[in-house]
């Protein structure tokens, strides 16, 4: 019997496990945050961050958050206020579990961001990639912002990308229902269709994707 995949908000009990995940997904790269940094991003924008669930178990997570364009979360803080109106919306941090990941699980919490987006009106989705996974989101719509240092704190790989939300059909986005991505840091750190070795921070969204 297949397992139901169920993408929905994120509640109070997800959070050791949430922890988890990024923790195994970003230690290695030196990019963890702790629970505290990571529950004041789902605060400021809580219809924007999400849960996967395959069957009974969390399978992953996504991390969302409206920034200005060009700006992102600093590594490792918090979100001390309301977030800034803004018409660009942060993917932070994706991350599917590791012995999930290659199945396609990431597409739904992508896709749950993407329909999100549009219906609160957002003009363009940014993120951070990560360990050498700019291929991975460029294969998804997301072009990469040359000129100046990498964005701080993300290591010396970091690249900003961003994508508009509205008449872009990247040739790897999926068209069936629900979703499934490696980690990625916003920060997508769930944080990858592609090698393990490869990561999304997306500007927070920087874990391996799944």
């Amino acid at each position: 019997m297949t397992e139901e995949i169920r993408v929905r908000p994120i509640a109070d009990g997800d959070w050791e496990s949430i922890v988890a995940l990024e923790s195994r997904a970003y230690e290695p790269l030196g990019l963890a945050e702790g629970r505290p940094a990571l529950e004041s991003r789902m605060r400021a924008s809580p219809h924007t961050c999400f849960a996967l669930d395959l069957g009974r178990q969390l399978a992953g997570y996504l991390l969302a958050l409206p920034y200005p364009e060009s700006a992102y979360p600093e590594l490792r803080g918090s979100e001390r206020a309301a977030p800034t109106p803004s018409r660009n919306l942060h993917l932070h941090d994706i991350v599917v579990a590791e012995h999930l990941r290659h199945r396609g699980l990431a597409r739904h919490l992508l896709r749950r961001l993407m329909e999100t987006a549009r219906s609160h009106g957002y003009e363009q989705i940014s993120l951070i990639a990560v360990g050498d996974s700019e291929t991975f989101w460029s294969g998804r719509g997301f072009a990469a912002r040359r000129g100046g240092p990498p964005p701080a704190g993300y290591g010396p790989t970091a690249v900003y990308m961003s994508r508009p939300v509205h008449g872009v059909s990247p040739p790897h986005e999926e068209t069936e229902p629900a979703r499934d991505t490696e980690p990625a840091r916003d920060t997508e750190r769930a944080r990858h269709a592609q090698p393990a070795r490869e990561t999304e921070k997306w500007a927070d969204a920087g874990a391996p994707l799944a």
